[in-house]
């Protein structure tokens, strides 16, 4: 059939066109994430004492608060850029981005079944996690406004990040004693509550370490974990692995994890990892994703229409890799668990309940000193100790409303900054009782 050029035309007809929805309307604004902002109150204690130090506990950042990237690796990486030159590459990445992520960083076993084909490289943590939640609603159910299970109290953009694009968020059931940490019931009684929604689960995310409270899960609590989310009817389980390689035991180990599951759970497995936390490389942007192959696919067909990572955030990756990432991540790594024993004996001699597994964070239950002041959470308190005392922390309520008694202490400083980032908390909060 001829059609006119005068005449309008659907680029996707039919059944395949997305149905009118006035949803968008009715959806709540997306709040910027205040992470960015907290440590910006620090220059008003600076002005008011220029001669005394300042302290910022609320880093999630080695490359701010410890020396990021060594220099030997940002040079590798910059010859391997001229080398590649400057043109288009692929949605994933490269081919050789894709063989180091398999052979140099996970080296894993060609038994699995899974190669260079199962790995995406994405500009960063939130944008491999964006592509991720897209196809777990994709391939999952097939539908927007399912569900993403999260903790209690998830890293921020956990709960923002899925609603964006479609999905809603479950902060499952936890218990504050235990971290918040997922239970076999509780991912049940998720699925349950999600089907008397009229809903299902899209994916569930499991982060290890976990931010922002650092608790360590367990590998067998982290099989069990997932094998009851696929059993009771989630779609996928991702496993965010970020901080992995920042603790003072060996990394999550794929070979060995992925033996724990069969050829069709593995189809619904997600793993996510990169650069930004063990190596210090926030702003370079280089993160990946392992999956089934179809999956893989699938976010690289969108991807090619979207974002693309560059070159040079795989580079430095590959220059890592290259290395021996263990030895590449001794400049985060290695200061960060001298401040972990530093601070956890700084914890447990306060007498304050904590939580502080083998991530970046301790958590801090403060809620005996806001509820002196009157404050009904610690949204308050982030800026009266930047402001008053020279510390900056992060307000567990701005993770969820059940974090509101807690905050966020990152100890990726070197022994003697976390010590006295410690000093000054304590400071802060004895003033708020007087």
């Amino acid at each position: 059939m001829t059609i006119s050029n005068s005449t309008p035309v659907l680029a996707v007809e039919g059944q395949h066109l997305v149905p009118v929805s006035d949803h968008l309307a009715q959806m709540m604004e997306i709040p910027p994430s205040r992470m960015f902002l907290i440590n910006k109150s620090l220059r008003v204690y600076k002005e008011r004492n220029p001669n005394s130090p300042v302290f910022d506990a609320s880093q999630g950042d080695g490359g701010a608060s410890l020396p990021g990237v060594p220099k030997t690796i940002l040079e590798r990486a910059s010859e391997l850029q001229v080398e590649h030159g400057t043109a288009y590459d692929m949605p994933y990445g490269t081919d050789a981005y894709r063989k180091s992520v398999i052979e140099q960083y996970w080296k894993l076993d060609p038994s699995t079944g899974w190669g260079p084909a199962n790995v995406l490289g994405a500009a960063g943590g939130r944008d491999a996690l964006v592509k991720a939640y897209q196809a777990m609603l994709t391939l999952g159910h097939g539908r927007q406004g399912d569900l993403i299970m999260v903790s209690r109290v998830p890293w921020i953009s956990y709960t923002w990040g899925p609603y964006g694009i479609g999905a809603n968020v479950l902060w499952a059931p936890g218990d504050p004693s235990q971290g918040w940490v997922y239970s076999e019931p509780a991912i049940r009684e998720c699925v349950r509550f999600a089907e008397s929604h009229g809903r299902k689960i899209a994916g569930l995310i499991i982060t290890n370490p976990d931010n922002p409270t650092g608790l360590t899960i367990p590998v067998e609590a982290q099989v069990s974990l997932a094998k009851t989310a696929l059993e009771s009817g989630a779609a996928f389980v991702l496993f965010d692995w970020m901080y992995h390689y920042v603790t003072d035991e060996s990394p999550m180990e794929l070979n060995s994890f992925l033996a724990n599951f069969s050829d069709t759970e593995r189809k619904r497995l997600i793993f996510l990892d990169g650069i930004t936390k063990s190596l210090g490389g926030s702003n370079i942007r280089n993160c990946h994703l392992i999956a089934d192959e179809n999956l893989i696919k699938f976010i690289v067909a969108r991807a090619s229409h979207s974002v693309m990572p560059t070159f040079y955030s795989m580079a430095v990756a590959m220059a890592a890799y290259e290395m021996g990432y263990a030895e590449a991540a001794k400049s985060i790594s290695q200061p960060t668990n001298t401040s972990r024993k530093v601070l956890n004996q700084l914890l447990e001699s306060s007498g304050l309940e904590h939580i502080i597994g083998k991530g970046y964070y301790a958590f801090v239950n403060v809620g005996v000193f806001i509820k002196a002041r009157g404050w009904k959470d610690t949204e308050p308190l982030g800026q009266y100790l930047a402001e008053n005392f020279g510390v900056a922390v992060v307000p567990g309520a701005f993770f969820s409303p059940f974090g509101g008694d807690w905050i966020r202490f990152s100890y990726a400083t070197p022994a003697d900054r976390t010590e006295g980032a410690f000093e000054r908390l304590l400071e802060g909060l004895k003033s708020l009782t007087k």
